[in-house]
């Protein structure tokens, strides 16, 4: 476990927001993780556990306690199953399992951030969500500092949404459980861009490694794979989901022209579209922040730029959503606010 200070946490997150941290704790295995929070809460400090930082806004007035940040490594195979330590960079778990042939998890390929943050937020993209594959996660219940294995039933799995997410600082994750298919080829493509990419039918499954190398090419066109050499990976990604709305309130803005899926009784709208016709298109700015010159659904920043900068921003957006169309859009990323 290594302590340090002077750090600020726009050097800790992907949107480089954020002001200084009064410690900085770096733990590397799941009883270093255990063993910091649990010196945190025991003292009474704030705490803040970090990953990849790629799905948090951080606050301009720092952090006055702990920051444990999670650099935990390791994977562990047992038949199509692998236990994967929190810190384990997300695409770096991906590309293992496409080296493996298992299948799974090929379409979440580019997505920034660390393994533990994924159940949390059930991520998905391109037609898959972690949801599919999870059979468990390991974590330490904060409450009574207990470490415990929740079951996919106990994880509360939602549309970019966990009872994890719903209890913020209640759990904090130590490993995760994929179940996976052995096989060279993915499992059935979702999403109706990707196939026309990969050339097969929504449905129908394409070489595990074909689909990863697709679903890279399309976030790197959208600016959505981190290149610090790309201005417009300096985002956390999308920065609202995708509205699920009654089919009353939907029917006129998709006559409109926004593109919809089904989600049950419920209809699923497109942020992007949303965003770009309430006025705020591809390279919209104001001052250091603004939408990416590549895809309107991510809010990037520019050196110099505020948290509070890029909140203003990104209400204004929410506020011309709702004026234009009757939708009112949610924020993906956590808006931290000072402990």
């Amino acid at each position: 476990m290594q302590v340090h200070q002077g750090t600020r946490l726009a050097e800790l997150t992907t949107l480089a927001v954020g002001g200084p941290v009064d410690r900085l704790v770096e733990v590397h295995d799941a009883e270093e993780l255990v063993a910091a929070v649990r010196d945190a809460d025991t003292a009474g400090r704030p705490l803040l556990v970090l990953g990849g930082g790629s799905n948090v806004v951080a606050p301009d007035a720092g952090w006055p306690g702990d920051v444990v940040a999670v650099r935990s490594r390791g994977v562990l195979r047992t038949g199509d199953s692998l236990v994967v330590q929190a810190g384990e960079p997300w695409d770096d778990l991906v590309a293992h399992t496409v080296a493996e042939g298992l299948a799974g998890m090929e379409a979440l390929s580019g997505i920034p951030g660390s393994t533990g943050a994924t159940p949390v937020q059930n991520v998905g993209a391109y037609g898959q969500e972690v949801a599919q594959t999870i059979t468990a996660v390991q974590v330490l219940d904060r409450r009574d500092g207990s470490v415990r294995t929740l079951a996919p039933a106990d994880c509360g799995f939602g549309y970019r949404d966990s009872a994890l997410k719903r209890n913020p600082g209640v759990f904090v994750v130590l490993t995760v459980t994929f179940g996976l298919e052995a096989s060279e080829l993915s499992m059935p493509v979702g999403y109706a861009e990707l196939a026309r990419r990969l050339g097969v039918e929504v449905g129908e499954r394409a070489p595990l490694a074909d689909v990863r190398t697709a679903v890279l090419e399309l976030r790197r066109g959208k600016g959505m794979v981190l290149d610090p050499a790309d201005p417009d990976s300096r985002s956390a990604g999308s920065f609202f989901t995708n509205p699920v709305v009654p089919a009353a309130m939907a029917g006129p803005v998709v006559e409109a022209g926004c593109p919809s899926w089904p989600a049950g009784d419920d209809v699923k709208l497109s942020a992007a579209w949303l965003v770009q016709h309430a006025g705020f298109g591809r390279g919209t700015r104001d001052g250091h922040v603004g939408t990416s010159s590549r895809h309107s659904l991510a809010l990037t920043t520019e050196p110099g730029a505020t948290a509070t900068e890029l909140l203003a921003f990104a209400t204004r957006v929410v506020d011309a959503v709702r004026d234009r169309f009757g939708v009112t859009l949610v924020p993906e990323p956590t808006a931290v606010r000072p402990g």
